[in-house]
């Protein structure tokens, strides 16, 4: 549906329109007040595609607007998306001499207009294309600075031939070397310096900078106001070069991460700048030429392809020696503090890019941490920190945790899950290294178990000042990156098994959410399995217990105890007194009286609600839906089988008495093993294999049943 605003636009567009085949003298009404409003609009929130498309057909067409109306509608003429092909081609038609082409003046403008959105261009080959007809336009005086400034941008080697470059040559000497002449001879230099020799470059020549850097910022502004609301979703190429002026950052100092450009290439050699798709990246990748500026790499993803391809040292020392120079401007006070935060987008892009971690960024983040309030661009900073290397734990805790700990966290709950959630893409960054490293004795394994120790605490301070089910998943989420970690037996050889805390273990079971406490089984059923791997003398796993693990073992086996006599032995709460191993959930004795008794209150003539059975399969709070949902699956297979109505169906809970009862009433023919089991099933089918997974692998019954 069209918005009032830009049905109220449409209608100015109409009058413009209008008036531009209307002599000035035959107006009832003057146009500028619609000018004004025009620009306003284009201002305060950018062209629509349809809206520019009209606006550049109206600006290109030699009409009766005045050169004063047409060229602020020029100046205001902010995209607000991508821009396509047709107003950039209507506007290179428009240049040249005849009595149906707009003024000179106003073609300045437009070729000034390209230059400032050409980074923005849906597909900058079309001005490649119309190279030619640009150049044969250089002996226009008017409009030659802005046209050197634009063909200086699209220039690539296949663009510098011989009678362009004899061409720039005379007219440099017929205009005595006019300054932009000789700086787009400097870029045709750069690609054959053994053809261009002489003085004529060494004059003084244009630097082609931003022709309006107030307007860029305005129409950055415009841009990400509409990345914010209509993300494109569109498509990146990562195989071409981007051909921008440059990636400008904001803050008290401006820094600059200049474009990739090669200088001094030779005629056989083969450029980045060159380089328009992945077939022409993969067939040159051991020519191409390094850009004369490597820094490039730090915002440019095809020299970070060609660098994750092709490492070389001395590229990143040089990027080493460009970032550390930034860092010592801030130490030193020469830039200011907020240039780090700019920096974090490049280092950011950098770091995603490259997927590594340069030791460099260890010292960045140590004088970051400083200046970092915890909240700006907080996601971007923990997303780049998860690429931390994998080194000792002591020490990248106090060189880079510990300060991301000290800025990040602000006594609240929130502040912490942010921290967990880091954590959890670190161990799985540092579970991929392991997963693909051959030699693991060359590597600091230990980390990996330390880190988990670390992360327990933080988890169970999460479950006293958040206990809420999003905060338990998040907590899930982190044990089980840990437990796939153990799912290579390479792996699981070198690494120490660590559990988490025997309180978060017992909270996440007897939390109200069916999907924690699937997955906090299937978690505790592959804890299961490493540790059996590494026990069984025929394992590849197997190795001596560390003497960590040996203190933990105890603990795991009541863990698992204890979890079956809740959901499968209606034994819960149950102590070593009674059971092997079992804690009763660390449940205190003293306990047990008060909420049986409660149990009382609440169902005095009931047998069937005891402490006992409780948190059973029937019995559950988060079971007992999906327990007799089965039951009456069974009961609906039963009837459409034997195409009878039963005489009695399962009220529930169930039990292994009601059983017996619904038997004798008329009801399904069931034994409590039976129920059970295809209470197991049903939870399967029903995406929730964590109970099944760990009573399977726990159960001596079930496993018997589940061999055969």
């Amino acid at each position: 549906m069209t918005s009032p605003e830009t049905h109220d636009f449409d209608a100015l567009l109409g009058d413009l329109e209008a008036a531009s085949n209307v002599p000035a003298k035959r107006r009832h009404i003057s146009i500028k007040p619609t000018v004004q409003q025009v620009t306003s609009v284009l201002y305060n929130r950018g062209a629509l595609p349809d809206e520019l498309a009209r606006l550049v057909s109206l600006i290109a067409t030699r009409n009766e607007l005045d050169q004063a109306s047409l060229g602020a509608i020029v100046r205001s003429l902010y995209p607000s998306a991508k821009v396509g092909d047709e107003p950039v081609l209507r506007l290179v038609g428009a240049l040249g001499h005849g009595q149906l082409k707009p003024a000179l003046a106003l073609q300045g403008l437009f070729l000034r207009w390209i230059v400032m959105v050409y980074h923005l261009l849906e597909n900058p080959n079309i001005l490649s294309r119309a190279y030619s007809v640009l150049f044969n336009l250089l002996d226009t005086a008017a409009i030659r600075p802005q046209l050197c400034h634009l063909l200086a941008l699209i220039t690539r080697r296949k663009h510098v031939t011989p009678f362009r470059i004899q061409a720039i040559l005379g007219l440099s000497r017929q205009t005595g070397n006019d300054p932009p002449l000789t700086g787009l001879l400097r870029v045709f230099k750069n690609y054959y310096p053994e053809i261009i020799v002489g003085e004529v470059t060494k004059g003084r020549a244009s630097n082609f900078k931003h022709p309006d850097p107030q307007w860029r910022i305005r129409l950055d502004e415009i841009q990400q106001r509409r990345i914010e609301h209509h993300d494109d979703g569109g498509p990146q190429n990562g195989f071409a070069v981007n051909h921008a002026l440059g990636r400008l950052m904001k803050g008290a100092k401006a820094l600059i991460i200049p474009a990739v450009h090669t200088q001094h290439a030779q005629e056989n050699s083969v450029t980045l700048e060159e380089i328009d798709n992945p077939n022409a990246f993969v067939e040159n990748l051991d020519k191409i030429e390094l850009p004369t500026q490597l820094v490039a790499v730090m915002a440019d993803p095809l020299l970070q392809k060609l660098l994750l391809l092709r490492p070389d040292a001395d590229a990143f020392s040089r990027v080493s020696s460009w970032m550390l120079a930034c860092l010592d401007d801030v130490s030193s006070g020469s830039a200011d503090p907020s240039t780090l935060v700019d920096m974090v987008d490049v280092v950011h892009d950098y770091v995603l890019g490259t997927k590594s971690f340069p030791p460099l960024l260890l010292t960045f983040f140590d004088l970051f941490f400083k200046v970092w309030d915890g909240v700006d661009k907080r996601e971007m900073i923990l997303e780049t920190v998860e690429f931390a290397p994998l080194m000792k734990f002591t020490e990248i805790y106090q060189s880079l945790f510990k300060p991301l700990e000290t800025s990040i966290l602000n006594n609240s709950a929130d502040s912490q899950v942010y921290l967990l959630k880091f954590y959890t893409g670190l161990l799985r960054r540092w579970s991929i290294v392991l997963r693909s490293e051959d030699d693991l004795d060359s590597l600091p394994v230990g980390s990996v178990a330390e880190l988990v120790v670390h992360v327990n605490k933080l988890a169970l301070t999460l479950t006293q000042t958040s206990p809420t089910i999003p905060t338990y998943l998040a907590i899930v989420d982190f044990y089980e990156c840990n437990a796939a970690t153990f799912s290579q037996p390479k792996v699981l050889k070198h690494l120490a098994i660590t559990i988490p805390p025997a309180l978060v273990v017992y909270l996440l079971f007897f939390s109200n959410s069916i999907e924690v406490l699937s997955r906090l089984c299937s978690i505790l059923a592959t804890y299961k399995q490493s540790w059996e791997a590494v026990m069984t003398p025929s394992s590849p796993s197997s190795r001596p217990l560390l003497p960590r693990e040996r203190e933990h073992i105890n603990t795991f086996n009541a863990f698992l105890m204890d979890i079956c006599n809740c959901l499968w032995r209606n034994r819960a709460f149950a102590t070593s007194d009674t059971d092997t191993n079992a804690q009763g959930c660390n449940l205190p004795a003293s306990t047990k009286p008060a909420i049986t008794k409660y149990l009382r209150s609440i169902d005095p003539g009931s047998n069937t609600l005891g402490l006992n059975s409780l948190f059973g399969l029937s019995n559950s709070p988060v079971l007992s839906l999906q327990a007799i949902s089965s039951m009456r699956e069974l009961e609906d297979a039963e009837i459409e089988q034997s195409q009878e109505e039963l005489l009695a169906r399962h009220a529930g809970p169930v039990t292994h008495g009601s059983l017996d009862r619904l038997r004798k009433n008329g009801g399904l023919k069931l034994s409590w093993e039976a129920y059970r089991s295809n209470v197991l099933r049903y939870l399967e089918a029903k995406g929730l294999p964590g109970i099944p997974e760990l009573m399977y692998n726990t159960m001596k019954n079930l496993m018997k049943e589940r061999n055969q």
